[in-house]
């Protein structure tokens, strides 16, 4: 790719505008966007679904700085609501339908939305949230039927920056795996540093076509695979929620070559595939998939041989936040495969430096620290919460990821844990992952999740929950001394607790604040398995 420099002075000033200035002009008659309804856009004709819809917010009483809130799954409405609001400088808070009510209107009083509409056309849930609220229903031109809520004549818009690249341009809400989401400030220059470097790291290139699976309302679909396919004038085939059976149908018949998801997703697909192959329905198709990635949680090499195996391509691995917009580093496809889990070198532009925790000090090379990052992706801060902002970026920028890590030899990057995820078990630390990578090695789990539970003399023992495949019985005790072999005594789980579904995030990332719940308590299941 060119030096970060010429990228970095080339990046457009929104993030619409590879769609309204750039592709729709060069390239007008080239697939933009497909979707489940059979809708195949061009460039052209996404610009001119922008335009519409760019016209109807601002009758809407929309204005420059105003957030609007778009309760969604992913469609046509959402990509052109979106991209709309960023040719009006307002800002797109954009939320999953699949939230409960009070998240959704915990997320609309917090952020003072001048409107909130709703993709009623792909989402039911997106619909009844709508009758909740009241919305009136009206069909917007190209984008079909949109729920429209009423205008708060509360709302204030907030300043317009000068420079539209250091413009909000999207409000994202963390996932809450902690248990309180926050409201991340990404700017156009954020998303679009994100957006053009990371795809061009992965080769996007016009005659992609990209699987628009990943939630649009998390910042990994939004600036990664969306996005990143709007900045190669590449077409994205949008689906609104995942099925195995539906993504693999897609991959046979409409020849994706791209393919995002997170590692829940891949494991789902192996699944289906497994059960597929036993009832004689397991062939392989003639895929035109060139690239595979996956992110948004951790990646364990079991996971990894398994898919590599099935689909004849290599899982490239990355690492990211919300709060880098989201991409920090990733695997890279012009550099041989690697076979482990690393999440490859930085991006070029990023900087990182590993600290102590308690000291601040920089650790030794090669030893795990609490990691730092500073880059044009770094949001801009939290919304309405400058003392949360202020505990996460320094003065001097370096955002605090609150994720532990390493770096080998050749420069990859290594998450071994979250900070606050570490369990300290009689002195020694217990990273989650390395047991986590134990558990999922083992016949019969589809994936698992290790917690911390205080027990006497303040000290942790470690508890693990593991979601078995469907009709695949568990043996907790055979389990147990499966990991024996592989795991130091002080690694071992005090209890295995067996669950039918992890709980998930729209993302399919592990709500492990509510395992931990679940551990407190005490579970009664499972059987503790003591070393």
């Amino acid at each position: 790719m060119r030096p970060i420099e010429e990228t970095l002075a080339g990046l457009p000033a929104r993030i619409s505008h590879p769609v309204t200035r750039r592709w729709a002009v060069e390239t007008p008659d080239a697939p933009a966007l497909l979707d489940d309804a059979g809708r195949s856009w061009s460039y052209a004709e996404f610009a001119r679904a922008v335009e519409t819809a760019r016209d109807r917010l601002a009758a809407l009483g929309v204005r420059p700085g105003d957030r609007v809130m778009i309760v969604n799954e992913n469609g046509v409405a959402l990509v052109s609501l979106i991209m709309a609001a960023s040719e009006l400088d307002a800002w797109a808070a954009i939320v999953n339908a699949r939230l409960s009510a009070s998240e959704i209107d915990a997320i609309r009083d917090h952020c003072g939305a001048r409107r909130v509409l709703y993709t009623v056309e792909v989402s039911p849930q997106a619909a009844a949230h709508a009758k909740r609220h009241g919305a009136a229903v009206e069909e917007m031109g190209m984008l079909g039927p949109v729920g429209v809520g009423s205008l708060n004549e509360r709302a204030e818009p907030e300043p317009v920056a000068a420079d539209p690249a250091r413009q909000v341009a999207a409000l994202i809400y963390t996932s809450g795996t902690t248990g309180s989401p926050k409201g991340v400030m990404l700017t156009h220059r954020n998303l679009m540093f994100v957006a053009t470097v990371s795809g061009s790291l992965r080769a996007l290139n016009r005659t992609d076509r990209v699987c628009g699976l990943l939630p649009i309302s998390h910042v990994f679909g939004f600036a990664s695979m969306f996005l990143g396919t709007m900045v190669a004038g590449g077409c994205l085939r949008l689906m609104p929620r995942f099925e195995p059976a539906a993504v693999l149908r897609a991959f046979a018949e409409e020849g994706l070559t791209v393919f995002q998801g997170v590692p829940a997703m891949y494991a789902k697909l192996l699944e289906h595939m497994r059960a597929a192959a036993s009832t004689g329905g397991g062939e392989r198709r003639n895929w035109s998939l060139r690239y595979l990635s996956s992110g948004g949680a951790p990646l364990d090499q079991a996971l990894k041989d398994e898919v590599e195996a099935a689909f004849g391509l290599t899982l490239n691995n990355g690492y990211g936040l919300s709060e880098s917009g989201p991409t920090v580093s990733q695997t890279r496809i012009d550099a041989p495969p690697r076979r482990d889990c690393s999440n490859g070198p930085l991006l070029p532009g990023i900087e990182a430096r590993l600290v102590d925790p308690r000291t601040r000090a920089t650790v030794p090379s090669g030893a795990v620290g609490e990691l730092w990052v500073r880059g044009p992706g770094t949001m801009k801060g939290y919304y309405r919460a400058p003392e949360e902002t202020a505990a996460v970026i320094d003065g001097e920028g370096w955002l605090n990821t609150r994720d532990l890590a390493r770096f080998d030899a050749d420069g990859g990057l290594w998450i071994v844990g979250r900070t606050r995820e570490l369990i300290i078990r009689s002195g020694f630390n217990v990273y989650p992952p390395e047991v986590e990578a134990a558990l999922n090695a083992y016949p019969g789990v589809t994936q698992s999740a290790v917690v911390g539970r205080t027990v006497a003399d303040g000290n942790e023992e470690v508890v693990a929950f593991v979601q078995p495949a469907p009709g695949v019985p568990i043996d907790t005790a055979a389990l147990a001394a499966f990991l024996a072999e592989r795991l130091a005594p002080y690694k071992r789980p005090g209890e295995i607790v067996l669950l039918d579904a992890l709980p998930a995030s729209s993302t399919g990332k592990i709500l492990k604040h509510k395992l931990a719940e679940i551990a407190a308590r005490g579970t009664g299941s499972g059987g503790p398995q003591r070393d």
